[in-house]
């Protein structure tokens, strides 16, 4: 008994024995590793890893309030192959050539059919020679590739095995794209070129924190013989951000404004059209003129300019002096002969070279923009308390900075005569009353306006609606009175039928539409140039026209602006007005739903439409194409001028002498300017439509190079 005792005590301690040694083993290589091999072992290590590297988050899209993509980030990628990996020169089994020899054919007819830069002889030719050196970094393709051409490459021969096997490396590149391209660009804004930095302008600057998200990290580890990224703290990507900008309508808005510049070539113009109710801006257009002629957006003039607004804004000053109880709309103004001494300073009307208006009503002073029955209204109502008359314009909120999600926004200026840091004259106040000596962006002019047709509220415009992350708004932004109530309901009521007025009687005529009544007021205001005056260099103009449709319930307000027209003459209505009357007439037909009860019946319509003169042969094919008959006898010219009523057109050979100036009333622009030019005339056109007056004498003799004008409506 004691002798297995003493057995199972000796087992028991060389067993233990040898755990203490082992144990004494491990702590010494431990202790060894650590301090005696450890420089060793770090510098191994070293090699495996590389130092931590960001991870970028994703930028997050801007989308319109329907939800198409105005921008996004896209990754691309440039295409390597490491011929280093041990797997492209393994010999397949059952095989006698090396996995890239088996695969290098069909993997050149796959990249020449894809990408096509190259046939497939010199793909396979470059891929064995990048073999042969052992390339480490070879560039398959000197272009970045799409997401989706990325896909389709990672299943071609040899790349569907996986990166270790086949060598495939890509490098990712971030991309900001816009699906839509330049539209609505400025307002959108761009990013700057590397990405990091953020929004450069608009709206990816002014959201640019919540865009851009927060980076996470990559630790660089060397798996199976290459560096591959290993994310150690994922990246927390940018928010979208959801905007009121509807992709219809800034199309609309644009080709309007572009089709307008072109043809004035004016320097630069903008257009903004807001949803009357909440103050949603549905499109902005801000077009510059290149030096090539061509236009583009450039910078945000609609919220950033702060030059004299001019006649739109006789429109405020009348309305304080009627809220006021100093005016009533048929009180009478004599403008005389269109010119008025102001203290030694001449007020001059559009129309004194023809006699001036003479005695109108305030109303009518509002229809024809005479600059002297506003002026002169207004002086005689607040000549005695002018800070009666800032005031007022003040408790409109017309002075009152809003927030744009548009950074570098202009703010309203209109200075007050008891402030001792503004200069204020004898001909301050009748210069101010007509839009001269004050700032004002056109934003700011289309919020005023808005409350006119939005019943008197003055609301914010905005352009963004919510911020949105995987689908759940973050923060939505809603509609933001500014003012309950700019005016008394009495007041409005009287300056909405004059801003009708404008359309039915005055500067406004060339904008009335036979779809849809639009109201509102036009501007033609020169354009200072500081210190040198407004003529130095000669007088350039900025025209405006600023409205709201349909007239009789209101849905969508719009101003547009264009500076510097270098043909025509220069005038709101006609040029400014146009682009409002393309863009209401087109969004109506596209947005605004008409009931049965507001379609004019077919018995009060026009049987048979108005035709232009023109090329017999083009006449003819879209009369007969729509079995429309037509009397009389061309002749043996093959042009024609016509005369169409309800019932019948009418044609008639054009009789002119060869090589005189023929007589083009009555046809379209295109005709009209093909058959001035070919007798060596340039054509100047004014409005739009068919031709209504032409500048040189019909039958006349011209010289090449002559200029005639055309006005078209």
């Amino acid at each position: 008994m004691n002798n297995d005792r003493r057995d199972i005590l000796l087992r028991f301690g060389i067993v233990y024995v040898v755990i203490l040694a082992v144990a004494a083993a491990i702590v010494f290589k431990i202790i060894d590793i650590q301090v005696f091999e450890r420089p060793i072992w770090m510098k191994l290590a070293s090699r495996l890893t590389q130092a931590d590297r960001e991870a970028p988050a994703t930028r997050g899209n801007i989308f319109a309030a329907d939800g198409e993509l105005l921008a996004s980030t896209l990754p691309k990628y440039y295409l390597y192959m490491d011929m280093r990996a041990d797997a492209l020169h393994d010999t397949l089994k059952n095989h006698e050539k090396s996995l890239f020899s088996e695969k290098v054919d069909s993997l050149a007819t796959a990249l020449s059919r894809k990408l096509g830069d190259k046939s497939k002889d010199e793909y396979k030719r470059s891929l064995i020679n990048a073999y042969k050196r052992v390339d480490k970094r070879f560039l398959i393709y000197p272009y970045l590739v799409s997401f989706s051409d990325m896909q389709q490459i990672r299943k071609f021969p040899l790349f569907n095995m996986g990166k270790i096997k086949s060598g495939l490396c890509e490098e990712v590149y971030a991309r900001r794209v816009r699906p839509f391209g330049d539209l609505g660009s400025r307002t959108i804004g761009d990013i700057y070129g590397d990405g990091a930095r953020g929004g450069k302008n608009g709206i990816e600057l002014a959201f640019d924190s919540i865009l851009k998200g927060k980076s996470g990290v990559f630790s660089r580890q060397r798996i199976a013989g290459r560096w591959e990224n290993v994310v150690a703290v994922a990246p927390d990507n940018g928010a979208d951000i959801y905007t009121t900008l509807d992709v219809s309508i800034q199309d609309i808005t644009e080709s309007s404004l572009l089709r307008e510049l072109t043809a004035l070539q004016a320097n630069e113009g903008c257009a903004v059209v807001m949803e009357v109710n909440t103050g949603e801006i549905k499109a902005v257009a801000n077009l510059s003129r290149l030096p090539d002629g061509s236009y583009a957006e450039r910078r945000n003039e609609a919220f950033a300019d702060q030059g004299e607004p001019g006649s739109t804004f006789k429109v405020a000053s009348v309305m304080a002096a009627l809220d006021d109880g100093l005016l009533s709309e048929n009180d009478t103004i004599d403008t005389g002969n269109g010119l008025y001494s102001f203290f030694g300073q001449i007020m001059k009307d559009h129309n004194a070279n023809r006699g001036g208006y003479h005695k109108i009503s305030v109303a009518q002073a509002i229809w024809y923009s005479s600059n002297v029955g506003v002026s002169r209204a207004i002086y005689n109502a607040y000549k005695n308390n002018p800070a009666a008359f800032v005031d007022k314009l003040y408790s409109m909120k017309l002075n009152q900075k809003m927030h744009f999600d548009i950074p570098g926004s202009g703010t309203p200026h209109i200075k007050h005569p008891n402030d001792k840091h503004s200069i204020w004259s004898n001909t301050t106040l009748p210069w101010m009353s007509i839009g001269y000596e004050i700032g004002m962006p056109p934003i700011y002019t289309l919020a005023f306006y808005n409350a006119i047709a939005n019943g008197g509220k003055m609301i914010r415009p905005f352009l963004v609606k919510s911020i949105q992350r995987d689908g759940k708004v973050i923060k939505s932004f809603t509609t933001e009175t500014i003012n309950e109530a700019i005016c008394k309901p009495t007041t409005l009521t009287k300056i909405r039928s004059m801003l009708e007025g404008v359309v039915k009687y005055g500067t406004g005529k060339s904008v009335a539409s036979p779809y849809v009544q639009i109201a509102g007021k036009s501007g033609t205001a020169q354009i200072s140039k500081g210190s040198a005056g407004y003529k130095s260099n000669g007088v350039t103009h900025q025209v405006s026209f600023c409205g709201y449709f349909p007239a009789n319930n209101p849905r969508y307000t719009v101003i547009c602006v264009i500076r510097e027209p270098q043909i025509g003459a220069a005038s709101g209505g006609h040029m400014s007005g146009a682009v409002v009357k393309s863009i209401a007439e087109l969004v109506y037909a596209k947005k605004i739903t008409v009931k049965p009860q507001e379609i004019p019946r077919i018995a009060n319509l026009p049987k048979i439409p108005n035709v232009k003169g023109g090329n017999y042969a083009e006449v003819q094919t879209v009369l007969s194409r729509l079995a429309i008959n037509f009397m009389g006898d061309k002749g043996s010219n093959p042009w024609i001028q016509t005369l169409s009523d309800a019932n019948s057109v009418q044609i008639r050979p054009m009789n002119r002498t060869p090589n005189t100036i023929p007589n083009v009333v009555g046809l379209g622009a295109k005709d009209a300017v093909y058959l001035l030019e070919n007798i060596g005339l340039r054509a100047q056109l004014i409005g739009r439509g068919k031709v209504i007056t032409q500048s040189l004498t019909a039958g006349a003799y011209p010289y090449k190079g002559q200029t005639i004008v055309l006005t078209l409506q």
